[in-house]
């Protein structure tokens, strides 16, 4: 029997007791009405039998008006102790019901959060005195919202069922079993201390269990999990507290780190996860008043026609100028701002400001922009950049927007919807990173896209390795069977440059043409060559060493301080 049901199975036996005691004193009242009836009876009984037989007078009369209410009183205490069952019967009945949805998850039946802290609490006192401690996992299911935005709540319902089915499947009997969150659940049971590999068995089969598809509404949904373990005597041993919240938030933060490292996995908590999940909800904070303060600035890297030499447009690059943490990559700041639901703003923000820039350029310059996968899902995403390029009086046929491969695969039709809306006004659009997503070939001749990018990682590995070299020449060639042009990112040396160059037309960028430079810096070149726009190689491209782009700032704190890295 599990925690839930052996709380529920003692809750029924109270209701139980309670109704028993009830029963027995409305009996009880019953039987004594039958007993006077018995012994008026047998008072009264003779003198009826004589005065038939005989035709003498009856019995007193107020004896036999005694007698006969009494048999009143006997069919009014039947009729009233049946009803008084019922009504006990319907108020136990209600009464578990509502003890019931006060404690348990009405959807899975496991506990809520209140009523599993309970439960964790009396396990945690009781383990010691049997030579054992707690484990308590926290599971989340992994892009569950994304899930349940696609298919619909009702599937989203399903799904949480089937995750509870696949739980009290995994865990031991009488584990305690919670649902925490929306798609976040919690278990907690006892193991001896010497023997943590039976709790590691758990969550490997608790995550394999969860790698399997789900069929719903004649869907196979794929899910994975990610599963966090804090034990309750490496806390105490740590000098941490031991109870159930405690014990939730170290399992919380050992969920999360598995989340940051790839998902569906599992992780024992450790203490420097902690500085981790402290350091990074400094930068949700520092990011969303980041927005509110302007922060966010953009960045800009040429792009180059590689025959010619000659700077055909400039990509903006996002960075935060950050009053505390300085310059940070946008590799930190992005996926954070995407988890909080920050970016659209973030995002809308610095094109803003692109723009403004890019409108003092000469106009046969280019203005190249990312966008996140998930402005893509946002259904007025198209009229929000058509009301920033009004409010900038910047022409649509100089922006180009990328769009990562990687994002083909989720919505096709609401990606081909949002790309006729953008090209209606003039708008280009590439397909960024190609090569490292899930675009097949059908999709790449079926989209209107005006570029494909080919990914630094082929490009930067281009003379090194013969594998890049075939992909490079095999992007190159399909391009040019499909008459899209080619830009290849991460040209960093002048021997990369040259392979490229076989190619005929196509455009390039890279660290070989200069460091991304701000605003400021990337105008004062502009004013010094007025029209002459051919490409300066080296790292005197743009920006001389004197302005070259500040260090940004990494991800992760260190023991040595703040990491820093060079971020393109």
């Amino acid at each position: 029997m599990s925690g839930t049901e052996g709380q529920a199975s003692t809750l029924e036996d109270d209701l139980a007791s309670v109704r028993r005691e009830v029963d027995v004193i409305a009996l009880g009242i019953v039987a004594a009405a039958i007993l006077m009836f018995v012994a008026i009876g047998a008072e009264i009984g003779p003198d009826v039998i004589a005065s038939l037989r005989h035709g003498t007078a009856g019995p007193d009369p107020f004896i036999l008006n005694a007698f006969l209410l009494n048999i009143a009183i006997i069919i009014f205490g039947w009729s009233r102790y049946r009803d008084l069952c019922r009504e006990i019967h319907a108020c136990t009945v209600a009464e578990t019901k509502a003890r019931r949805l006060a404690e348990t998850d009405p959807l899975t039946g496991f506990l809520n959060r209140r009523s599993f802290n309970e439960m964790v609490g009396a396990r945690l006192e009781e383990a010691p005195q049997r030579g054992r401690t707690v484990a308590l996992m926290m599971i989340d299911i992994d892009n569950f919202k994304q899930i349940n935005d696609y298919n619909g709540h009702q599937a989203g319902d399903q799904l949480l069922l089937e995750a509870a089915r696949r739980i009290r499947g995994c865990v031991p009997q009488d584990a305690a079993l919670g649902r925490i969150g929306g798609d976040e659940f919690a278990v907690a049971f006892t193991f001896e201390p010497g023997r943590p590999e039976k709790v590691a068995q758990i969550a490997t089969s608790l995550v394999a269990t969860f790698n399997r598809s789900v069929p719903i509404n004649g869907l196979e949904l794929k899910i994975t999990a990610s599963v966090g373990i804090a034990r309750a005597d490496a806390a105490l041993a740590e000098g941490k507290s031991a109870d159930a919240r405690s014990l939730l938030d170290m399992a919380d933060i050992a969920m999360y780190h598995v989340k940051r490292q790839g998902r569906n996995n599992w992780s024992w908590f450790e203490e420097p996860m902690a500085s981790e999940m402290r350091y990074r909800a400094q930068l949700e904070s520092g990011i969303r008043q980041g927005i509110a303060n302007g922060e966010f600035v953009p960045y800009y890297e040429q792009q180059v026609d590689l025959q010619t030499g000659e700077v055909t447009g400039f990509e903006m690059l996002a960075r935060w100028n950050s009053p505390t943490l300085g310059l940070v990559s946008p590799e930190v700041f992005i996926p954070i701002a995407e988890e909080i639901g920050a970016i659209s703003d973030l995002s809308e923000q610095v094109i803003g400001r692109a723009l403004e820039d890019a409108k003092g350029w000469d106009p046969s310059l280019t203005l190249a922009v990312n966008i996140s996968p998930l402005q893509l899902r946002d259904p007025w995403f198209a009229q929000k950049l058509l009301k920033l390029l009004v409010e900038a009086s910047f022409p649509g046929h100089r922006l180009e927007i990328e769009i990562t491969e990687s994002c083909l695969h989720q919505n096709v039709a609401q990606v081909r919807s949002l790309i006729a809306s953008l090209k209606n006004q003039g708008i280009k659009i590439s397909l960024d990173d190609f090569g490292t997503g899930y675009s097949s070939l059908a999709q790449l001749r079926t989209l209107p896209f005006d570029r494909i990018k080919i990914d630094r990682s082929f490009v930067t590995n281009l003379v090194d390795s013969t594998d890049s070299a075939a992909i490079v020449h095999a992007i190159a060639l399909l391009g040019r069977g499909l008459n899209l042009p080619i830009t290849a990112e991460g040209i960093e040396s002048g021997a990369i440059l040259d392979h490229l160059r076989q190619y005929g037309e196509i455009k390039g960028q890279g660290f070989f043409y200069g460091r991304p430079v701000p605003a400021a810096d990337l105008q004062d070149w502009l004013d010094r060559h007025g029209k002459s726009l051919s490409a300066v190689t080296g790292d005197v491209a743009i920006a001389p060493e004197a302005v070259a782009e500040p260090e940004a700032v990494a991800a992760t704190p260190s023991h040595e301080g703040t990491r820093r890295v060079r971020q393109a």
